[in-house]
């Protein structure tokens, strides 16, 4: 299995967020801007494809190696004792505030609770590209490590010169240094005496390895738990400012629909709210939110927008409307030649397969807290991105970035829907308006219609395979989905595999997994025709035709621990799913069971893991099993109805999340290798449910579904599945 992308360049093309324009373009006059400004030099610069991509993280290059060295820009030892981190990096649920902990204290010896992060302030961290790409454990938690380490070697040194001892008699210990064969002793602070450490990391510093690990590798409770059971914790949608003023955006009935007239003159009569018109943004601020409501609701609005299509003729509209070969440059891989292969086989398998937009649908909407000083921005807003925020703060409002600071509370989850400053902007303008912070926090309505959605697709494959169950041919064509996961680990010798970039109708961008689920359900299910077709166990055929030993191990180990070889009970079917995704290997194996009354339902869920050396096991658990129930939704149920440029499901009430009575028995079997480094366990988990669900169904009921949503197909036969 080879990890060379699809895509030369390494962004997956379903981050259509990350160059898409901006989502407002604020349109005040020059005279109007300069006067809020002042005087000065004033530069504008457009940033290029490749810069943002850099910026947003697509590249790997120049990523590690342009992290800051100097020590003190990550780590700084308090006068008291206390340590403090910072890092770009930010919390959404996923715990990387703890797990990035362990690291730190694992490597400089202090005790955990003394280390505390500072994550997502643009003007206190390091330049971050993002949190996202299950990229924090195997970039960040390497990095901090790697400070700690130095900054522990830095403090012996420290110690070795004050005390005239060499350092090889010195150790770190519980936040003090230590000289053997004395009771000499002195903590971090005493020897720092209020200073930094200014030193450069070096070159190489060896780490403690994963086999010595005792803070790291083993379960802890979360850093700052106990305030978000308790309510304690504060959102970004709960953040206040004294003299804050609550914000409402006028919204136009259909997508890209331009505004030809405002009526403002009722809205304005209210007391104590500004009106805000720039374009087409149209939004009031107001001392509460009912009347914020109350004066978007008085303003009487014209839109003109074109007809637009609808989620009834979205597979087809995808097929039809593929963007020019010269826009899909490096988005095709072939090595060997299938066509000969097809040519000269009758065993020849085609299928395709369909995936529906779904929505993010966070716990918490988007939201944002604006507050202007002078020509100066300061925003507090839920985003994976908040260096990405400020540059489209920059953007909007022509300002130098260093007058913008974004700071990036723990937010009520994102799974790769917040990678934008929607909210930002739009707090922004108003405040700017009305002189004092304005807070804007987007109704459940707003946050399933102007989102981005995770990208719908058709997906074509053709195979072949000899009789002794080895594959010797591979197309597989991608329409709008993406390119993550799309190449197969599979060994096969002939393979054609084309990403198909089309005009969305739909807003669209990344989604946990990205394409990775599509992809992965695509091929897994069409493996699992094959082993059919051959008349051979599925997950024989799967491992026959794999040389990837760390996958192997997926599949075998977590087929020991379901059971899969032993005999199944009647009228219950076994399926099996699994891949390699963003360094991770999974293997996810469902159980099914026919009711009498014809409908299916999914008895218990088993996903073997393998991402290295394992950081924080009941973390890592967490995350397979919170990947796994999410997954329930875009398996079975999550679809995006629209029409003509509007979403018809916008509310809970229409779009169908997995209920507490969906969740099947869910267990994982996590494979700890401790000879692998660590990495991410964000999205990998996601992408075999889908398959091991269909690939059940099909076992037990003979029924092939090929489609996300999976539900919905089985509706016409009077079948439900949960």
């Amino acid at each position: 299995m080879s990890d060379e992308p699809l895509f030369p360049d390494a962004i997956e093309p379903e981050r259509y967020e990350l160059t898409a324009p901006p989502s407002w373009r604020f349109e005040s006059g020059r005279r109007s801007f300069f006067k809020f400004l002042g005087a000065g030099l004033f530069i504008i610069c457009t940033v290029s494809k490749a810069v943002a991509r850099q910026e947003s993280g697509a590249s790997r290059r120049n990523t590690e190696d342009s992290l800051p060295q100097e020590i003190d820009a990550w780590l700084h030892v308090g006068e008291k004792g206390g340590i403090t981190v910072f890092t770009g990096k930010v919390e959404v649920g996923q715990n990387i505030r703890t797990s990035l902990s362990q690291g730190v204290a694992e490597e400089l010896r202090v005790p955990l609770d003394s280390v505390r992060l500072v994550m997502g302030d643009t003007q206190l961290v390091p330049f971050d590209m993002g949190t996202f790409g299950s990229r924090t454990t195997p970039t960040m938690n390497l990095q901090l490590r790697r400070v700690s380490a130095a900054a522990r070697d830095a403090l012996i040194a420290i110690a070795a010169k004050q005390w005239n001892t060499d350092p090889s008699h010195l150790s770190a210990a519980d936040g003090k240094i230590l000289e053997a064969g004395s009771q000499r002793s002195a903590t971090y602070s005493e020897l720092v005496k209020g200073q930094q450490i200014t030193q450069l990391l070096p070159s190489e510093d060896p780490l403690i390895p994963p086999a010595q690990w005792s803070v790291a590798g083993r379960t802890v409770a979360k850093v700052d738990g106990r305030d978000f059971v308790t309510g304690a914790h504060r959102y970004p949608s709960d953040e206040k400012l004294p003299n804050m003023l609550y914000g409402k955006i006028v919204r136009p009935p259909a997508f890209d629909a331009t505004l030809l007239s405002a009526d403002t003159s009722e809205a304005s009569k209210l007391p104590d709210v500004t009106v805000v018109r720039d374009g087409n943004f149209l939004g009031v601020a107001a001392p509460t939110s009912a009347l914020a409501a109350k004066a978007a609701a008085a303003i009487h609005t014209t839109w003109k927008s074109d007809p637009q299509p609808s989620n009834a003729q979205l597979f087809e509209y995808l097929k039809k409307n593929q963007l020019p070969a010269s826009e899909r440059e490096g988005s095709r891989f072939e090595v060997g030649n299938v066509s000969s292969v097809f040519s000269a086989t009758h065993n020849r398998l085609q299928s395709t397969f369909n995936i529906n937009y779904i929505a993010h649908a966070p716990l918490e909407p988007r939201a944002a807290l604006a507050q202007w000083d002078g020509d100066q921005v300061t925003v507090w807003t839920g985003t994976q991105r908040p260096f990405g925020v400020r540059s489209e703060l920059a953007s909007a409002f022509h300002l130098p970035e260093q007058k913008i600071r974004v700071l990036m509370p723990d937010t009520g989850s994102g799974y790769g829907g917040k990678h934008t400053g929607e909210a930002a902007l739009e707090a922004a303008r108003l405040a700017r308006a009305a002189r004092r912070p304005v807070r804007v926090v987007w109704t459940r309505d707003e946050e399933f219609t102007w989102a981005y959605f995770r990208p719908a697709g058709v997906i074509e494959i053709t195979s072949a395979a000899d009789s002794a169950g080895k594959l010797t041919a591979w197309e597989f064509h991608n329409y709008n989905s993406g390119g993550a996961g799309i190449r197969t680990y599979y060994d096969v010798p002939n393979q054609l595999i084309e990403f198909h970039a089309v005009k969305s109708p739909l807003r669209q961008g990344s989604y946990r997994g990205l394409a990775a689920t599509a992809n992965h359900f695509a091929r897994e299910v069409h493996m699992d025709e094959i082993a059919h077709s051959l008349k051979m166990d599925p997950l024989e055929f799967r491992v026959l035709n794999l040389k990837e030993e760390r996958l192997r191990a997926v599949f075998i180990e977590g087929a020991k621990k379901f059971g899969w070889s032993a005999p199944k009970p009647a009228h219950h079917g076994y399926g099996v799913g699994g891949g390699y995704e963003k360094l991770g290997y999974i293997a996810t194996f469902v159980e099914v069971a026919a009711t009498p009354d014809g409908n299916i339902k999914i008895l218990r869920v088993l996903t073997a893991f393998d991402c290295g050396a394992i950081v924080n096991p009941d973390g890592l658990r967490n995350q397979i099993i919170g990947a796994n129930i999410m997954g329930l939704g875009g398996a079975l149920f999550e679809t995006v109805e629209f029409d003509n440029g509007r979403i018809l499901n916008n509310r809970f009430s229409k779009y169908r999340v997995p209920r507490f009575r969906d969740v099947p028995a869910m267990d994982s079997l996590l494979l700890d290798r401790k000879d692998q480094p660590p990495v991410g366990a964000g999205e990998a988990p996601i992408v075999g449910l889908a398959p091991a669900i269909s690939n059940a169904v099909f076992d037990v009921a003979g029924i092939r579904l090929r489609s996300l949503p999976m539900a919905p197909l089985l509706v016409p036969q009077g079948r439900q599945i949960s």
